[in-house]
């Protein structure tokens, strides 16, 4: 395979040191599958300046609030299960099949890290490709609900004007009447979630346990895509600056942990990643 030529990034010469290292630990957010035509929540044209997503309290004490978002989120869904990996998710890969990092830990959902190759993913946040019984716990494929939801609504296929990163579709509210949720199959009643992380939900203790000990274990940070805003992510910085680890982040814009990090890259990720891997394999 040819070598994709080096393009001017801004300080990838200190991004390159501090990865070649090696054991580099990738904590990935929204911005980095922007380019897969997944917008991310709070960039410039950041779905959080237009929607306000679904909350755990709301999904889990309003009916009709779950009704009406997996009206939105079964359109939506079509168009998350087309999106693609995109240079930033295939550098990541082949960052790691060099052996040069510790491992990933993703905020997103929408499974792109493993569609690229990625291995040792840790979703911070869940994924959207499974289900969950609030009732039961049965933790089922989202694609055998979807084949439910089709045959359950054969005549309901609006077009979303917007998919935002929870795959919560954008439609107008005289639309979702005609919707027919279903309920889980294991226990024949429960109300169902996707397996993510909705926010004000908490983030299962023994998750982030384990990616403490991952970071701990590395021999620095590399954030990509993240403007750190929410502590879910910020946190591994906070814990990587207490141990001395060294951290880098790539991200267009300014982020939360920017008085925190060694290297700061304000460039598109689709131009310094693949650039990175050409410098360093």
């Amino acid at each position: 395979m040819t070598a994709a030529p080096t393009t001017a990034v801004p300080d990838l010469d200190a991004l390159a040191h501090l990865v070649g290292d090696g054991d580099a630990l990738v904590l990935s957010g929204a911005g980095l599958s922007t380019d897969s035509g997944i917008p991310d929540y709070r960039g410039a044209s950041g779905s959080l300046r237009r929607h306000t997503p679904m909350t755990w309290q709301t999904f889990r004490r309003d009916p009709r609030g779950r009704h009406r978002y997996w009206a939105r989120s079964f359109v939506g869904w079509r168009q998350m299960r087309m999106a693609r990996p995109n240079e930033g998710h295939r550098a990541v890969a082949q960052l790691e099949a060099a052996g040069l990092l510790s491992g990933v830990i993703t905020q997103n959902v929408d499974g792109l890290h493993q569609a690229a190759g990625a291995r040792d993913v840790v979703e911070l946040h869940g994924g959207l490709d499974r289900t969950i019984c609030l009732q039961c716990g049965d933790v089922a494929s989202r694609a055998q609900l979807d084949e439910r939801l089709r045959a359950a609504n054969p005549d309901f296929g609006p077009r979303a004007d917007e998919v935002n990163p929870d795959g919560d579709a954008e439609l107008p509210d005289e639309v979702l009447d005609g919707f027919v949720m279903v309920d889980c199959l294991a226990c024949g009643g429960g109300p169902l979630k996707p397996d993510v992380v909705f926010f004000g939900e908490t983030v299962p203790r023994d998750r982030v346990g384990g990616c403490f000990r991952l970071l701990e274990e590395s021999g620095s940070l590399l954030v990509l895509g993240s403007s750190l805003t929410v502590m879910s992510g910020y946190r591994f910085v906070l814990r990587a600056a207490e141990l001395g680890i060294p951290v880098a982040v790539v991200n267009l814009g300014p982020t939360r942990g920017d008085a925190k990090v060694d290297v700061k890259v304000d460039a598109p990720l689709g131009a310094v990643l693949p650039a990175l891997v050409t410098r360093l394999t």
